[in-house]
């Protein structure tokens, strides 16, 4: 009944595999969508840049930008840089800071 250990092994290797693909994809994904918003001209630090972003994840992930930003997100690009600008950033510090590191 039991699994040999080299069956783990190599269903945690493929496992690996498809997480490393799925990160690549995510950050690819949000580095355009950071682009589109101009993060890449903004002169920032690594670190200061991150702690934006997570602060952002936290308020996405409790739901206070989850409906705006879908339903009015592109008028509030427009109307101020934070209400459109850091969703895309969030993302990819986020993201593309966790494949740099993988």
């Amino acid at each position: 009944m039991k699994k040999p250990s080299s069956k783990i092994r190599e269903e945690i290797a493929r496992l690996q595999e498809q997480l490393r693909a799925a990160e690549t994809r995510e950050a690819e994904r949000i580095g355009r969508i950071a682009l589109k918003a101009g993060i890449g001209e903004i002169e920032i630090e690594d670190a200061e840049l991150q702690a934006a972003f997570e602060e952002i994840a936290v308020r996405f992930r409790a739901g206070q930008g989850a409906t705006s930003g879908a339903a009015s997100g592109k008028k509030n690009a427009g109307d101020s840089r934070t209400g459109g600008e850091p969703a895309a950033t969030n993302a990819s510090g986020t993201d593309a800071g966790s494949v740099g590191e993988a």
